[in-house]
């Protein structure tokens, strides 16, 4: 794929097209705009979303692995983005905007460290990558969005600064309670606090400047929520019965946009005008960054300068992950009263369900991720028997099988889902 081959340096801003002079609103990440009026603050916008792309000349991952992930980084480098939003949202706010040249706050230098790719940076590539091969995918593989979602999930204990609940909620369904106890952990599970919040200091991801702006009370009763919420909105192309739902997703407050994309190629999807998808694309390969003497970073490459890219909704590939952050409790309650709103839309279909408490047929635990689809046979046979397994990640809906002859064949055919099948619909560039 041509992209793929870009640099920043031969990247020509007279190749992208400019935005579109018309009197549809514009949406990006739960902010509307007039592109008649408004156009220099629409590009202020995008400009001001951290842009992960390819890189090269980077250490070694693991110390012996690639130095570059053109090619292949893609999904990872958009897994990226929608955490950077999330962490925009966290320590700077949505109104927040980059200016070049202008002296940056210390919550913004934390968070592009978190970022360089380097192996002790808590989001890098490296990161990414090595957390990856536990969940099944070696160095170097494309990552589906479930999997990519699953990997931040992890990466994010690790983050003391930030202190973000991640949850994402699998087999369409999001669980209220199941959320709730994840940002309010020191409460029993009648809701009454069984303990006080744990203390801790923040981390500013090696800059302190600016990590006192972060007041301890902040997050005393609620961790900051990113929800992610892989789904798939059609088989090889979206059911446009889910078309005008996806869009209204770019217009809840909460939202942080979408990871997927199309044959050959992830993008972050952050809007959409008309029936027009806004995306950052990750595909131009530009140098690593390191850090100044004065630990202060290079971050002109690290912001989309030309106007933002655009695709018809229609050729999206339907496999896809959706995301929004809460940084209050009264945030994820007033989300959830939009999302019930929205499912009584007429003319379109919801793309998740929306529910109070787990339901009672959630019977057993089988950690389905990390089974192969045989010892996933056994193990239905032996611990659901008839049933809807489940974990925190990934519920399974239907009867189980017997562990013989074809039904094994089948039960692995339905399994596939917990594997990123999706994977298999993007072609892995050569590097």
């Amino acid at each position: 794929m041509d992209a793929a081959t870009l640099t920043y340096d031969t990247l020509g801003f007279g190749e992208f097209e400019d935005f579109p002079e018309t009197s549809e609103p514009v949406w990006i990440l739960g902010k509307e705009f007039n592109a008649l009026t408004e156009k220099d603050d629409i590009l202020s916008d995008v400009t001001s979303r951290l842009w992960f792309t390819y890189r090269k000349n980077f250490p070694p991952i693991g110390g012996t692995g690639p130095t570059s992930d053109t090619g292949w980084g893609c999904m990872l480098r958009c897994g990226q983005m929608i955490l950077g939003e999330a962490l925009v949202c966290r320590h700077l706010g949505r109104d927040w905007r980059w200016v070049r040249g202008q002296p940056p706050r210390g919550e913004y230098i934390g968070i592009l460290n978190a970022f360089l790719d380097k192996k002790d940076s808590y989001y890098s590539l490296h990161q990414i990558a090595q957390m990856g091969v536990g969940e099944g995918k070696s160095i170097g593989q494309w990552y589906g969005p479930n999997t990519v979602a699953q990997v931040l999930k992890k990466l994010t204990v690790f983050d003391s600064w930030s202190r973000l609940a991640v949850h994402v909620a699998m087999d369409n369904t999001v669980v209220m309670k199941e959320i709730k106890q994840l940002c309010m952990p020191w409460l029993d599970y009648g809701g009454a606090a069984c303990a006080e919040p744990p203390g801790w200091m923040p981390k500013h991801n090696g800059c302190l400047e600016g990590a006192c702006a972060l007041a301890e009370e902040e997050t005393a009763l609620w961790k900051p929520l990113v929800l992610l919420i892989p789904l798939r909105l059609g088989l090889s192309d979206i059911n446009k019965a889910y078309i005008e739902t996806l869009k209204q997703c770019f217009q809840l407050p909460q939202s942080l946009g979408v990871i997927g994309g199309k044959p050959n190629s992830a993008h972050y999807f952050i809007g959409y005008v008309g029936e027009e998808l806004i995306y950052l694309d990750p595909h131009t390969t530009q140098s690593a960054v390191e850090p100044c003497e004065d630990s202060q970073v290079p971050d002109d490459t690290y912001h989309c300068q030309h106007p933002p890219c655009r695709m018809h909704i229609c050729e999206i590939d339907p496999s896809v992950a959706v995301g929004f952050f809460c940084r209050t409790e009264d945030d994820f309650d007033d989300w959830c009263m939009r999302i019930r709103k929205l499912s009584h839309t007429r003319g379109s279909l919801p793309m998740f369900e929306l529910v109070d408490c787990q339901p009672s047929h959630f019977a057993c635990s089988v950690d389905v991720l990390n089974l192969t689809p045989d010892e996933a046979g056994i193990q239905s046979e032996v611990r659901c028997g008839q049933a809807r397994c489940t974990t925190d990640k990934a519920p399974f809906k239907g009867n189980f099988p017997d562990v013989r002859g074809d039904r094994v064949h089948d039960f692995s055919d339905r399994l596939e889902r917990f594997f990123d099948s999706e994977d298999e619909e993007f072609e892995i560039l050569s590097l």
